[in-house]
């Protein structure tokens, strides 16, 4: 499998990028919602996760059904023209996968938490970043676009601990929790772990071990 990373694309399809990520808001909703029937959460981002990789598949081999509905939807968001056969994972995959995952490993609120981190911050620091970013740091980001990233992020993470009511440790927990995440997105090509993916493990962890005092 091959993510498609290596060609930048139009601001305009950045936005629309982002905007698909930030429409998945409702996984926060979903997880917060279901609550104790966690595993309903669980059975329903799995089944999203293989739908993705299935349309994926089909539309990278040129399939009538799943894989021209997914040419017509995501085609031109995609960083690089699909060639015959390829398999291109789109960051769709690592955030379903994230979803599951988190809400296997954590508590409703720390996975609802975790996932708006992600949702929000990584969109923030791909459009601050791209606008305003004139001071440049590793991996040609920027430090408007990594900050973008902690205050948004932070403040996505800070609703979804209001909304719960949780005790006053967890926002300055997850204070540590956004800034770590932040230096995963940062580093993504060094961990070599999509930042979808690592980004609401990095502050769930952390919001987990809050939750262990």
């Amino acid at each position: 499998m091959v993510k498609n990373m290596t060609q930048p694309i139009s601001y305009l399809e950045e936005i629309k990028r982002k905007g698909v990520h930030l429409s998945s808001l409702w996984m926060v909703a979903a997880t917060l919602l279901l609550g104790r029937y966690q595993w309903i959460s669980c059975l329903l981002f799995g089944a999203l996760l293989l739908l993705t990789l299935v349309s994926e598949h089909d539309y990278a081999n040129g399939g009538k059904y799943l894989g021209r509905l997914y040419g017509q939807l995501f085609g031109r968001m995609l960083r690089n023209e699909v060639k015959p056969g390829q398999w291109i994972v789109s960051g769709g995959a690592p955030v379903l996968a994230a979803a599951l995952l988190v809400n296997l490993l954590f508590v409703p609120f720390i996975a609802a938490a975790a996932m708006a981190v992600m949702l929000t911050g990584d969109a923030a620091a791909a459009l601050i970043g791209r606008k305003f970013g004139k001071h440049k740091t590793v991996n040609g980001k920027s430090w408007e676009g990594f900050f973008a990233f902690i205050i948004v992020g932070y403040g996505a993470m800070a609703a979804v601990l209001a909304i719960v009511g949780v005790q006053e440790r967890y926002f300055l927990w997850g204070i540590g929790g956004v800034i770590l995440a932040a230096v995963a997105e940062l580093f993504q090509k060094q961990l070599k772990v999509d930042d979808n993916f690592s980004i609401p493990l990095c502050s769930g962890a952390v919001l987990f071990v809050c939750s262990l005092f």
